[in-house]
């Protein structure tokens, strides 16, 4: 009986996905430090500083008003206008908060935009490198994951040219954009942003639009997909920006023909989005003066990185014009960036993401380092790996 149940518990094909390496890398540093090591963290894509101080202390408050039960599946409709809000505040553009979806942060939100807009067996293009669970959430759901190498003549984006051209090969159903791109950091200018996404839409390609490093922006201001058009799905999250990682709280801009579609499936997946989270996130919203701040000391982060690196060892990249990531070549020292990544990590006790997380086909060159961390880390990173690096 027991031999006959082992057999049947064998997990599914659709699990099948690979890791999600910056995970890993994240658990063997916490293994080093429960050896009394200390870690330089620039692996997990999250600030070092908390939510807002009004996001803490409407929390707070909540705690202490008594139970917190369901709200309505789509969000708090003070929530939802709120965030229809910020569109007017950061971008002119109005919105209805009708099209406005809450999430337990932006990975729900893929979910919700994949069960909603695509079948079993579609093909979704994805840029190379680019965010790994688009891939892995994609395959799980049955989907195929299309991939789309970015160069730099392109400021490593996704073209008009070179999506119509795989389109052209076998039909897309969908496209995934994201400015300021993970792990990259790299933007499309406006001009760019609205060249591919009508080009998409005029293929019949559904556009998927990651925005959920918006407001990190540091060489341009950053456009958003909704001002280009209403059918774009947008996703955004309070994780990057509003410093929220572990609340699990971000939001959808979809078009009116998916908003009960999506509402349905959060029905029965979700029933609703952590209500605390919530409420502390319309608070996060009063905060913008201390984000700004947070914001600030990224930019002194990332001027320590791009003026101490290349003396360390480290001198080219990938444009840092958003986001709070450095991605480096890697290839004059190695061409297996997991194998790099581990060895920095167990002997200069710096932490990073390997490349290839994020690329199968080039990132064994590639390792992206986190700058979201104090500028005493930046500096110690610097130390660290150029001691290494010259040991």
């Amino acid at each position: 009986m027991l031999e006959s149940a082992k057999r049947l518990l064998q997990p599914s094909g659709r699990s099948a996905v690979p890791p999600f390496m910056v995970m890993d890398v994240m658990t063997a540093a916490g293994r080093l430090e429960a050896q009394g090591r200390r870690i330089v963290h620039m692996e997990v894509g999250q600030p070092a500083v908390g939510a807002p101080a009004a996001a803490i202390a409407a929390a707070r408050a909540a705690l202490s008003s008594g139970s917190l039960g369901y709200t309505e599946t789509l969000g708090i409709a003070s929530l939802r206008r709120r965030i229809a809000r910020a569109y007017s505040e950061w971008h002119r553009l109005a919105l209805d908060p009708a099209r406005i979806v809450v999430t337990t942060g932006s990975s729900a939100g893929f979910i919700l935009a994949f069960l909603a807009a695509f079948e079993a067996g579609d093909r979704i293009a994805v840029p190379l490198p680019g965010y790994p669970p688009y891939r892995h959430i994609l395959t799980a759901l049955g989907c195929e994951p299309v991939w789309i190498e970015t160069t730099a003549p392109t400021r490593w984006s996704i073209t008009a040219q070179a999506l119509m051209a795989q389109h052209r090969t076998r039909p897309l159903k969908g496209l995934i954009i994201g400015s300021p791109a993970n792990p990259s950091g790299t933007m499309m200018s406006a001009a760019a942003l609205t060249e591919l996404i009508r080009c998409a839409q005029d293929a019949g390609i559904v556009v998927i639009s990651d925005e959920i490093y918006h407001g990190l922006d540091y060489a341009f201001a950053a456009e958003t997909a909704a001002r280009i058009s209403d059918e774009v799905i947008i996703i955004n999250s309070f994780s990057k920006y509003f410093c929220m990682t572990g609340w699990r709280i971000g939001w959808m801009v979809v078009p009116s023909s998916l908003v009960r579609a999506i509402e349905r499936l959060q029905q029965n997946l979700a029933i609703s989005v952590p209500t605390l989270s919530q409420i502390a996130a319309e608070a996060a919203f009063d905060g913008r003066a201390e984000l700004m701040t947070v914001k600030r000391g990224y930019e002194e982060n990332r001027r320590i990185l791009l003026e101490g690196l290349p003396g360390a060892g480290l001198d080219s990249f990938l444009p840092a014009d958003g986001a709070f990531y450095l991605y480096a070549d890697i290839s004059r020292f190695s061409t297996d960036s997991f194998e790099f990544a581990t060895r920095m990590l167990e002997q200069a006790g710096v932490a990073a993401t390997p490349g290839a997380d994020f690329d199968p086909l080039h990132g064994r060159n590639f390792l992206r380092l986190c700058y979201a961390g104090s500028r005493d880390d930046m500096r110690e990173a610097v130390a660290r790996i150029g001691t290494w690096l010259k040991g």
